[in-house]
């Protein structure tokens, strides 16, 4: 715990924004410093508590109270040793992650609760400029050799995991740089890509491969892996959009907003792309359909860019302001969110439905037709409330269906669950012995302090089973070949 009284002294503070009409000039991250007699006076709110709900809602169970008191004394050096403990990379769930830690915390019940967030972003960000955190490498080598399919943030904790443990990993990446989704998914206001290098660099330090351009199962045959290594983690991710399939939708104009993001990304990266296949709102009507995360990094992205107009709609009614009776403590609260980018413009609307979309003779998206619908389930159009808005580009933002089956799970002959991620008993194991999923394409779409959890926990369960099997299959069937 932090201070005995702290919480009662003490209100919450959190770092204040940079101006709406500076940052949307620049992709740089959109806070200002927070001093660090601020940091822990927010660690001295941390109370005893007697459990600590905080842990049940973070996957990756980090040690909460441990390290918002070390904080609150001073001791930051330990305060990231407790961090690390937990979790490998507390300076992207710093970040990005939507802190359900807080929204377990017992504080929370009838109070502002601990700025949890803040205060891990603020341990991992001085123990960078301190010099603490430096490469680990193993003290002795396996001789076991692990492929690691996927760079996001679950293939990163498990490669890093069993590198430390004395594992040969390499790590396989479609993309030309590092990082999966936070690389060429997250803007760069939400996480500059420096703080992802630099972990990078730290992994190659410590022995772990990275091969880029390497989509396997496409220009990578399976076998290449298969062959080759004693043990393979899939951490590919959830990529299969949700698609819109209604009338016009093959109208030019019309982008998934994984199509949109991450041109930007690559932009920001120094990249330059083809004009002729650039997606950009600049001087457009923008409409992003779907509410979430992803949406809002398009809203974002968008008021960068310069656009005309921003309308945002999701077919879900509008959340309450404060925790709904159906959540209640310590459960995620279904409430209104603001993100940065909802300050930044743009008009927010909900219960809204897109019935069709029409163009002009050139095959170019011009019109969207809406209706204003009921609740769920049945989102029953409300008559009267038909309406049609004109656009020229529209990015959709509807969530993701799970891994892409094509290619490399079908190549491996994986099994599915229910819901078509790649099924994965409690070690995380395949249908085919000696392979392994983790992250999003285990679970389908999820946050990134869930990746870091699986990817932490295969590595785990990938580590016994070689420590387990001096001969792990994969091994056996390439002598038998």
């Amino acid at each position: 715990m932090g201070k005995d009284t702290g919480f009662l002294e003490i209100p919450r503070e959190q770092p204040t924004r940079r101006k709406v009409q500076e940052r949307v000039q620049d992709w740089f991250e959109i806070y200002e410093p927070f001093p660090e007699e601020k940091q822990r006076a927010q660690g001295a709110r941390c109370m005893d508590c007697g459990v600590p709900f905080c842990h049940t809602g973070c996957p990756v169970n980090n040690l909460i109270p441990d390290w918002n008191d070390l904080v609150y004394h001073g001791r930051w050096e330990a305060a990231i040793r407790r961090l690390h403990a937990t979790n490998n990379f507390p300076e992207f769930t710093g970040r990005i992650c939507p802190a359900p830690c807080e929204a377990a915390c017992v504080l929370g019940i009838d109070q502002p609760p601990v700025s949890i967030k803040l205060i891990e972003r603020s341990v991992v960000e001085r123990a960078w400029d301190e010099g603490w955190i430096k490469p680990e490498p193993p003290e002795s080598n396996t001789g076991k050799r692990v492929a690691v399919v996927g760079s996001g943030p679950a293939g990163l904790a498990a490669a890093q995991q069993l590198r430390r443990a004395g594992h040969s990993v390499t790590v396989y990446e479609k993309n030309d740089r590092i990082g999966g989704l936070m690389r060429y998914g997250i803007p760069n206001f939400k996480l500059e890509k420096h703080i992802l290098d630099r972990r990078i660099e730290q992994m190659r330090a410590e022995g772990v491969t990275f091969i880029t351009n390497a989509h396997v199962g496409v220009n990578v045959p399976v076998e290449a892996l298969t062959s080759h290594y004693d043990a393979i983690l899939l951490a590919g991710g959830a990529e299969q959009p949700r698609n819109l399939n209604i009338p016009g939708r093959e109208l030019k104009g019309i982008h998934f907003a994984m199509e949109f993001l991450p041109q930007q990304n690559r932009r920001c990266e120094g990249d330059l792309l083809d004009p002729s296949l650039a997606i950009l709102a600049e001087g457009k009507r923008v409409v992003i359909i779907g509410g979430g995360d992803t949406g809002a990094d398009c809203l974002g992205t968008s008021h960068r860019q310069g656009p005309k107009s921003i309308h945002q709609f999701e077919i879900m009614p509008k959340p309450p302001e404060t925790r709904a009776a159906s959540t209640p403590w310590p459960l995620w609260p279904l409430q209104l969110r603001t993100e940065g980018a909802h300050e930044e413009g743009g008009i927010r609307d909900w219960s809204i439905n897109s019935i069709k979309f029409t163009g002009d003779e050139n095959g170019n998206v011009k019109q969207l037709h809406l209706v204003r619908v009921g609740p769920p389930p049945r989102f029953e159009p409300i008559p009267g409330s038909e309406h049609v808005m004109d656009v020229d580009l529209v990015l959709l933002a509807m969530g993701f269906l799970g891994p892409v089956r094509s290619g490399m799970i079908e190549q491996l002959g994986l099994a599915l669950d229910s819901r078509g991620n790649v099924a994965a008993n409690a070690d995380y194991m395949t249908s085919v012995d000696g392979i392994f999923a983790a992250g999003d394409m285990r679970r389908g779409q999820s946050l990134v302090v869930w990746a870091i959890s699986e990817g932490r926990k295969a590595a785990a369960s990938i580590d016994s089973y070689l420590t387990a099997n001096a001969e792990p299959l994969l091994q056996r069937q390439r002598a038998l070949a």
